[in-house]
């Protein structure tokens, strides 16, 4: 059974470094979480470190940007590893072909700026459908429409034997209080038609490499014992943490915040019963990041 906690202070000093979801935890996509914020710097201020893991499509120096325009204050996080920057460089390093058929928004275009840590690199090339050799999707060119219009431009490519790269595995997410679809809903329903996609998000593997090396980086050896993930999504940040053998704290009060009945805290019953459903046991839940 997770057991449910009232504040992030009941538990971390327990833990040396924290993996921090962004979206649903820190901020909701317009704004900053005030009280979130203020457990993070707490958490700082004790000696922790906090590294912010996301599955935005955004490269890290992007997603410092779109932090500071929520107003989500630099003094509450290390270091951040997206699974943008961990998609990016398995493209450069030519996972899907040079010639790739992009689908994403207009704002998404700086995927495709070239990175420097890569050693020679592909030189990607954007192209239409029928001249690609794979698809990078960093998000639906509509977050609102359904997924299922890709389905004609899915056969093709799967006829084709195009690798799909997803460089947001998240399946929706609350923009304020309108939900939208992301790019791993197409990844999805992709690979439900016989295609192959390929994930670098949360929660496979590459990016929780990312956010280790990010953690070295800011002069920090932690072992996996000592890490605390913190999420909303139960098939991303739940499931991921669950693979990499680390705690994890679940946020009820996301995506997940009608199915726990979760206000202030999640409805203990309504809780018990949606974990034993999607087959997933955290080690912490509280409402929202606190």
């Amino acid at each position: 059974m997770t057991q449910i906690i009232q504040s992030l202070s009941e538990i971390s000093d327990r833990y040396d470094a924290l993996f921090v979801d962004l979206w649903g935890c820190v901020h909701n996509g317009v704004r900053a979480l005030p009280a979130a914020v203020t457990a993070l710097q707490a958490y700082r201020e004790s000696g922790g470190v906090v590294v912010l893991v996301t599955n935005s499509p955004r490269p890290r120096l992007g997603v410092e940007k779109q932090l500071d325009h929520f107003g989500v204050p630099r003094d509450c996080w290390d270091s951040i590893a997206t699974s943008g920057d961990s998609a990016r460089a398995a493209m450069f390093r030519g996972v899907v072909g040079e010639k790739v058929y992009f689908i994403g928004e207009d704002r998404d275009a700086r995927f495709f700026e070239p990175m420097q840590v890569i050693e020679d690199p592909v030189d990607v090339r954007i192209v239409p459908l029928d001249q690609a050799e794979g698809i990078v999707c960093t998000g639906p060119f509509d977050p609102t429409a359904d997924p299922a219009v890709y389905r004609p431009d899915f056969l093709y490519a799967k006829q084709k034997g195009l690798k799909l790269l997803c460089a947001n595995p998240d399946i929706v997410v609350d923009r304020g209080d309108h939900r939208e679809w992301c790019a791993g809903a197409l990844a999805r329903l992709y690979t439900e038609m016989g295609g192959e996609s390929l994930y670098f998000g949360k929660p496979h593997p590459p990016i929780y490499d990312l956010a280790r090396r990010r953690l070295a980086a800011t002069g920090h050896d932690v072992e996996n014992g000592a890490i605390l993930a913190i999420g909303d999504g139960i098939h991303t940040d739940i499931a991921g943490a669950l693979g990499e053998d680390i705690d994890s704290l679940f946020i009820s009060g996301g995506l997940a915040a009608t199915e726990t009945r979760t206000s202030h805290q999640p409805d203990e019953k309504a809780l018990i019963a949606f974990l034993e459903n999607e087959k997933m046991l955290p080690t912490y839940t509280i409402g929202q990041l606190r």
